[in-house]
């Protein structure tokens, strides 16, 4: 008996041994250069909201009854809710006038760039002193030789409206509910056991404009706020048997992204600015006026850089399979 649970312990101990070692970090690089593998193959997806058909039906409206589209440059949507995170990170995204951006091109707007010029002026400054080419470098590493680039006059299209704006209101817990149930009988070894449940919800506002680049008029504004829920279930059980304890708690919980309402603030801002602009009825424009594969999509919208839109990939970059290792037989393995 005694051998039978020496064997018992040891192939215990075997096993524990070789899950520890599928798990552990090594102290030594393996081949590939890594300590470990990173755990998850979740393939890149499309980070999309409820709004962002109805921005891409707004695109082919606008291709299919020829409707001129102004310029639209977007500029600082700020956080002006001051909330900080407990760890000093801050609590809402300082990326929104980047969710309008992309929001923005899924409705096919033409947009131009102003949240960010600093490598266009920096091009301008070189290119000023004549210190750029566009003739290209005859040898790999070579330096360019040739005329040095030109600035025309116009060269750079301007803007016909604009975005500002910023997130004007986080409140948490507007109003939570929940419940804690105990039951059992005095004798804990008869055991006793305990089950919550908490909801509690809070919302996310904000206020944009749209204003006439020229005039600087604002001919829309824009003020939304969108709730956001949470959820928290447990349950546990605890007993004595004997000299022995079992102590058993689950639980699950979870907070409807709050970025995530943030673009979805953003992008339906963005389908009330550019039904504006296109001249869009309202929801029953999308009725058979776009179509799912055109230029728009809901990772944002697809402009080629050069007259190369019959083979390029404009109408794969939604798929989630497309350019992963892992999914798509198209790539090939191992080449990174």
């Amino acid at each position: 008996m005694i051998l039978s649970s020496a064997k018992k312990v040891a192939a215990l101990l075997s096993a524990s041994s070789l899950v520890l070692s599928a798990c552990a970090v090594s102290p030594v690089a393996g081949p590939h250069g890594l300590y470990a593998t990173p755990i998850g193959n979740a393939p890149v997806t499309a980070n999309g909201t409820p709004y962002s058909a109805a921005l891409n039906c707004l695109a082919g409206y606008a291709t299919k009854y020829n409707v001129h589209a102004p310029r639209i440059a977007v500029g600082r949507i700020a956080d002006y809710t001051g909330k900080a995170e407990d760890n000093g990170g801050r609590a809402i995204t300082q990326g929104a006038s980047l969710m309008a951006i992309s929001a923005l091109a899924k409705a096919g707007m033409p947009l131009v760039e102003r949240f960010d010029t600093s490598v266009s002026e920096m091009e301008l400054k070189y290119a000023n002193n004549k210190l750029i080419s566009d003739q290209p470098s005859e040898a790999p590493g070579a330096a360019p030789s040739g005329p040095h680039r030109k600035i025309l006059e116009g060269q750079i299209p301007g803007s016909d409206f604009y975005v500002v704006g910023g997130i004007t209101e986080l409140n948490y817990n507007i109003r939570s509910s929940g419940i804690d149930l105990a039951a059992g009988r005095q004798d804990a070894t008869k055991g006793t056991g305990e089950a919550t449940g908490q909801l509690y919800v809070m919302n996310v506002a904000l206020d944009l404009r749209l204003v006439e680049t020229k005039t600087e008029r604002v001919v829309d504004v824009y003020s939304a706020q969108k709730q956001i829920i949470g959820r928290q279930v447990g349950a546990g059980f605890f007993k004595f048997f004997g000299s022995n304890v079992i102590d058993v708690s689950i639980g699950s919980g979870g907070l409807e992204p709050i970025q995530l309402g943030v673009r979805a603030l953003i992008e339906r801002a963005m389908v009330e600015f550019a039904a504006n602009l296109y001249g869009a009825p309202g929801p029953e424009a999308c009725i058979g006026a776009y179509d799912p594969l055109g230029t728009a999509g809901v990772t944002g919208g697809f402009v080629p850089a050069y007259d190369n839109l019959d083979r390029n990939n404009g109408r794969t970059r939604q798929d989630p399979s497309r350019w992963d290792s892992d999914r798509d037989r198209a790539v090939l393995r191992g080449r990174y």
